[in-house]
């Protein structure tokens, strides 16, 4: 039994995926009881976190900056899928659904997750060290992005309420694309050296020396098991998502929450891998993790759901509330004085972190 038990602990990553599309198979279209519920829940968070520990391994391949972007794209096909999940169940009282999601994903990354990354980093080396161009890059266009999908439709008047005219909608879904795909192109391609670690000098670290690469056989198997595993994902969220509307509901939270719930589940993750990066002295590489993660959650989030409205019931409500408007002028204002200086000491993380608390308490008692 304990030699049993230690080869599941070893191999855990390609297990769960294979247990979760099991599940799956088991499950899809029927209805579920409590007790299986249960059971698919876990297997969607195995799943979750087998999807990014995959794609982790695949970035370790790749190197710096492709690895942040192989892991931001990962999570937000999580993201994405979810969203149009549930939205496909949900009718109008989902209509909200993406906003809440993506602005719960842009709160958490240029907050928790920069926020945590630069208390870590600080308090290692007294200050964190990053790459104030890249980084301004990055949070330039998530701020654009952010303003564009979510602030705009709170003031158009094309169409009642926070809601996007179809030629709007399309605009908004076009530009975040572009925004996006050029975002990855100068990451990537012209201004690599912007996004990669530096030391306390400012000297670009150019590699990564604390584990030597998986090989060839391995990233392709990774390649794999990650396709497995989104495919599990999209499918038991959809069998768990009647669960989660009505424990949130039955808890008395507003429905924002579920949304809130969509956002934790994927970044957790995510927050993890830039937590080590952060404890590494590669706090460029959390801060890439966290802006990319919020960059792909707008800019293909946006147009996924535009798509997805043309056959999905009910309307499509992106514009902020005004609390939220507030929340996020105070993150793209604190937000910018942290990355201009190039270095961050633990106030910067504390303030990231103080925004993301209020956003929690005002989502849970708005």
């Amino acid at each position: 039994m304990s030699s049993r038990f230690r080869f599941l602990a070893a191999h855990w990553p390609v297990v769960v995926p294979v247990l979760a599309a099991l599940v799956l198979a088991l499950t899809w279209g029927r209805s579920l009881t409590a007790a299986v519920v249960a059971l698919v829940s876990c297997c969607l968070a195995g799943a979750v976190l087998s999807a990014v520990h995959h794609a982790e391994v695949i970035a370790h391949r790749v190197g710096e900056p492709f690895g942040s972007l192989v892991l931001a794209v990962a999570v937000t096909i999580i993201e994405v899928a979810l969203i149009v999940t549930l939205m496909a169940d949900g009718g109008d009282k989902s209509s909200s659904l993406a906003r809440d999601t993506v602005f719960a994903a842009v709160m958490i990354t240029c907050n928790g997750i920069v926020g945590l990354s630069l208390l870590v980093g600080a308090l290692r080396r007294r200050v964190a060290v990053f790459n104030a161009e890249g980084t301004g890059a990055a949070f330039g266009t998530v701020a654009t992005l952010a303003g564009l999908s979510l602030v705009l439709p709170t003031f158009t008047t094309s169409t009642p309420g926070p809601r996007f005219s179809p030629p709007q909608l399309v605009f908004a879904a076009f530009a975040a694309l572009t925004l996006y795909g050029l975002f990855v192109a100068t990451q990537t391609v012209r201004h690599r050296d912007y996004f990669l670690p530096v030391t306390a000098e400012g000297e670009v670290i150019d590699g990564d020396d604390h584990a030597h690469p998986p090989s060839a056989r391995r990233a392709l198997t990774s390649l794999g098991l990650l396709g497995l595993a989104l495919v599990s994902v999209v499918g038991l969220a959809k069998g768990v998502s009647p669960a989660i509307e009505s424990g949130v509901a039955a808890a008395g939270l507003p429905a924002s929450v579920v949304g809130v719930v969509i956002a934790v589940l994927v970044l957790l993750p995510e927050t993890i891998a830039a937590l080590r990066a952060a404890r590494r002295d590669r706090v460029q590489t959390s801060l890439n993790l966290g802006l990319g993660s919020a960059m792909a959650s707008i800019g293909l989030t946006v147009p996924a759901v535009a798509v997805a409205s043309v056959w999905l019931k009910g309307s499509l409500v992106l514009g902020l509330g005004a609390t939220h408007m507030v929340l996020l002028a105070l993150t793209v204002a604190v937000g910018t004085l942290t990355v201009i200086p190039g270095r961050a000491t633990p106030l910067q993380g504390g303030v990231h972190l103080t925004l993301l608390a209020a956003y929690v308490v005002l989502a849970v008692s708005p």
